[in-house]
């Protein structure tokens, strides 16, 4: 068991105020694999003093200094994946060459991609020719207060911490107890490559505790949260107080619309992608939604494919799906499997209980209901678990209004040969963004919502841009430039 109790406060791994254990429990087979602290108000406070302290400097640090600090970071990374992705794997249930090639490389990922945004940063730029002695400068907004989620722990982690400080912010990280391990890692990664002591904290802690204190800081100029959307409306309303800036990237419930003149692989694929990282992820497209006239095919194809995804502990080498996080989200995710069977939706694939020949561990069997009716729980709540619903629709009409009668609106996908009809639904379709075909979203997109789903956008110039001022500045003296 690793005694990972510390907290990383202005350069320095120390102990914590007052005593607060708290297991972290491997979800393969439900032992403590580590045990850290959580952190109460005087952790917090020294962390955000530690930020605020080191502000003044490193907001003035020359981006291309700032830019080599960050740079070394995804050097640590690449001496040190193999530990990464095998500390994600054991604390929150990814199977291993998953954690391998999907997890930790989600650091590498943004971190280059946030390393081309930022040279192309103008970050004094004119106004424009009207106004030539008008100059707008981008400044870091200040100490920012970072609180990622459990499912995906290097993205999120990456995804505001980089941009963060190549802004010039300086921040306090508190990453979910569930999930600490991986960045516990990365703080090291941080301190190895030489960021200055303050501008980078990490401190333990739950949402009650260090997540509510960041929230209300005085100190703290903005929060970056992803997590749940009740969490995210807690949050908001904690900050208000103290007129924070507060981006969010919440929950979903992803509509994947198929026609009948998709791809022959796109049911597959719709699965696949459902059931990847064991349903928990905001942006899975947990609602299948198909057109009538190959509805009944699609639904063959989707139990077979489902009742063909092995489910296996997060060692073991090979393609399954692992554990979900924890027992409290084992057993929310097999009340919505009860709900499913009791309101008639058509249970097809998986179903209640543990895959059969297991005893122990948060194992959920890949599920799949068809005939399921727009209102029903598991169409309108995010089951955030490997259970898919499937849905007719007659028209292109009928698929836009199911699509979008939802409070969510992160990710919506489009399965269709028809290319003009494709640019049509990808803008009625209300969410933050349209993945088509299988066509993954490029290099430097943004990643975020409309709605319930939060409204952040994160990743490239808009995830830099999201810690960063707009200073509007007259009677600029260009010849001095």
């Amino acid at each position: 068991m690793l005694d990972k109790r510390q907290f990383y406060i202005n350069g320095k791994w120390v102990a914590p105020a007052a005593p607060r254990d708290c297991n972290v429990i491997n979800p393969s087979n439900e032992e403590v694999c580590a045990v850290i602290s959580l952190g109460d108000k005087a952790d917090t406070d020294a962390a955000v003093a530690a930020a605020k302290a080191a502000f003044d400097s490193w907001s003035v640090t020359p981006p291309a200094e700032r830019r080599r600090v960050v740079a070394g970071i995804l050097a640590q990374y690449e001496a040190r994946a193999e530990e990464m992705a095998q500390a994600i794997s054991i604390e929150m249930g990814a199977p291993i060459d998953m954690a391998r090639s999907d997890q930790a490389p989600c650091l590498p990922w943004h971190l280059q991609n946030f390393l081309t945004a930022f040279d192309e940063m103008e970050w004094v730029r004119p106004l424009g020719p009207h106004a030539p002695n008008d100059r707008i400068a981008m400044e870091p907004i200040g100490v920012v207060g970072l609180i990622t989620p459990w499912n995906w722990p290097m993205n999120q982690v990456t995804l505001k911490v980089i941009p963060a400080l190549l802004a010039g912010c300086t921040c306090v990280l508190k990453p979910s107890e569930e999930s600490p391990l991986s960045s516990m890692l990365f703080a090291e990664f941080c301190h190895d490559a030489g960021v200055p002591a303050g501008v980078f904290n990490l401190v333990n802690g739950d949402g009650m505790g260090v997540g509510s204190q960041l929230s209300s800081h005085p100190d703290v100029e903005m929060i970056s949260f992803t997590g749940s959307t009740r969490a995210g409306r807690a949050i908001s309303v904690a900050a208000a107080e103290t007129l924070k800036r507060v981006t969010l990237e919440l929950g979903g419930k992803g509509a994947n619309l198929i026609f009948a003149d998709a791809d022959e692989k796109a049911v597959k694929r719709g699965v696949l992608h459902m059931m990847n990282n064991s349903g928990q992820s905001c942006n899975a497209p947990s609602r299948m939604l198909v057109e009538r006239s190959i509805y009944d095919k699609a639904v063959e194809i989707a139990a077979e494919v489902a009742n063909g995804i092995k489910v296996g502990p997060a060692d073991q080498e090979g393609r399954h799906i692992g554990p979900v996080v924890n027992r409290r989200q084992w057993d929310q995710i097999q009340g919505y499997i009860q709900k499913g069977i009791d309101e008639g939706a058509r249970l097809v694939a998986g179903g209640p209980g543990l895959p059969e020949g297991m005893n122990k561990g948060f194992y959920v069997r890949p599920t799949v209901f068809a005939d399921v009716k727009p209102g029903m729980t598991i169409e309108r709540e995010e089951i955030f678990g490997p259970v898919l619903s499937i849905i007719p629709f007659e028209t292109e009409e009928d698929a836009v209004r199911i699509a979008n009668d939802t409070p969510y609106g992160l990710t919506n996908y489009v399965q269709s040969g028809d290319g003009p009809r494709r640019n049509r639904l990808a803008r009625r379709l209300r969410s933050g963004m349209v993945e088509m075909n299988g066509k993954s979203r490029g290099a430097g997109s943004p990643f975020g919502g409309v709605k319930a789903s939060g409204r952040a956008r994160e990743g490239g110039h808009w995830g830099l841009e999201e810690f960063l001022e707009a200073k509007a500045i007259s009677g600029w003296d260009s010849d001095a430039e």
